[in-house]
């Protein structure tokens, strides 16, 4: 019986692949057999050490996704270089923390350039090929903000929330082009995005309070999640936003 999971000659691209969850997706996916372009401002040099050390091809895309002036590139360097596109993880996002009543229009750009503006447009740019060839998966990095509120983020809050909605306007849009979009919202994942609130005490105590499996998440919970949604076990999920949590949606 075929392995549905397998991912063995496709090509995906990971949008901030140096470190953390990107980083945990890209080796994830290669060690389903993918071939991957890891991108991001800072080159992912390990990330491409490790995928290359599984046998397969790796190669690292520079782009400064604050702008949508590299989306095209991304999108035909990997073409050029790996042979082909079937895989979009749309992972790249930054984070800015104030109180609403002091947050600043220069923080709120940032954030939503970064995290809702340039993903849409990397996805229309992937789409484009995914459609020509018939068939191809995109999946974007949601968050538990997607569904909450969440305090002191009202920019990452908007932009996560609008990660939900535009995966599901994509999927309606794609579904019948052979396209499969969904995203995975992580709960309390230890990366550099969260180091702040794992430093604060309180808060600290506070999330893990609420978080049924008792513990924040690694990076590596996330690979699961991104095989199985980038592979033919996922043939029939359209505008799903799987939640990698700990429970704490159930809570």
């Amino acid at each position: 019986m075929t392995n549905p999971f397998d991912l063995t000659g496709k090509v995906a691209i990971v949008t901030g692949a140096n470190t953390g969850i990107g980083q945990a997706i890209a080796v994830a996916l290669a060690t389903a057999g993918a071939d991957v372009a890891c991108v991001g401002r800072t080159p992912a040099e390990d990330t491409a050490a490790q995928i290359r050390a599984l046998g397969r091809k790796a190669e690292i895309v520079s782009a400064d996704l604050s702008t949508i002036e590299p989306v095209q590139r991304v999108v035909d360097e990997t073409i050029e270089k790996l042979g082909g596109l079937d895989i979009l993880i749309n992972n790249a996002g930054i984070i800015r923390r104030a109180d609403a009543v002091d947050f600043t229009e220069a923080d709120w750009d940032a954030v939503i350039d970064t995290n809702l503006k340039s993903v849409f447009f990397l996805c229309q740019a992937a789409g484009r090929h995914m459609i020509a060839q018939g068939s191809g998966r995109i999946v974007n990095i949601a968050s538990m903000l997607t569904f909450q509120g969440g305090i002191r983020v009202p920019s990452y809050t908007a932009s996560k929330s609008g990660i939900g909605g535009l995966t599901k306007l994509l999927a309606n849009e794609w579904a019948a082009k052979g396209i499969n979009v969904n995203a995975i919202a992580p709960g309390y994942i230890a990366t550099n995005n969260t180091a702040a609130l794992q430093a604060d005490a309180v808060r600290n105590t506070s999330i893990l309070e609420r978080i049924p499996a008792g513990a924040w998440g690694e990076p590596s919970d996330l690979g699961g999640a991104a095989v199985f949604l980038s592979s033919a076990a996922a043939n029939y999920v359209q505008g799903h936003i799987l939640a990698v949590d700990g429970g704490w949606l159930a809570r």
